[in-house]
């Protein structure tokens, strides 16, 4: 991890420690799959794997907020080891990990600004 990561995320006060993995009475882990076998082992690529899975992910997260539950998005780096501790082919690869439950109280937040429109976007006439 680079300096200029940590320092990025300075403002989320995050740590090594992850007790909300242990703590949460869910855990979802969403794998993509990056290509198909056929009957005769040969490989077929899946097109926009990472696209697919991200909007896919989205839609469930805004599902579990819509159900009065909280979920953060959580990636540890490496994550290989999950495909073998879950015992998934070889052809999926986990993408993401999603501990679900009640928010507990209190929660902070951080406040973090948000882009203006315009530092964003660029509008055509």
């Amino acid at each position: 991890m680079s300096e200029r990561w940590k320092d990025d995320l300075k403002p989320f006060d995050t740590t090594f420690s992850k007790p909300f993995l242990e703590e949460a009475p869910w855990l979802i882990v969403v794998f993509k799959r990056a290509y198909e076998l056929d009957e005769n082992k040969v490989k077929h690529n899946n097109y926009y794997v990472n696209e697919s899975v991200g909007i896919a992910s989205g839609l469930l997260i805004s599902a579990i907020h819509n159900a009065g539950l909280v979920t953060l998005t959580h990636t540890p780096s490496p994550m290989n080891f999950l495909t073998k501790l879950l015992k998934r082919p070889t052809n999926e690869r986990p993408f993401l990990l999603l501990p679900i439950g009640f928010a507990k109280q209190p929660t902070w937040v951080p406040n973090l600004k948000r882009k203006e429109l315009e530092e964003m976007s660029v509008f055509y006439e």
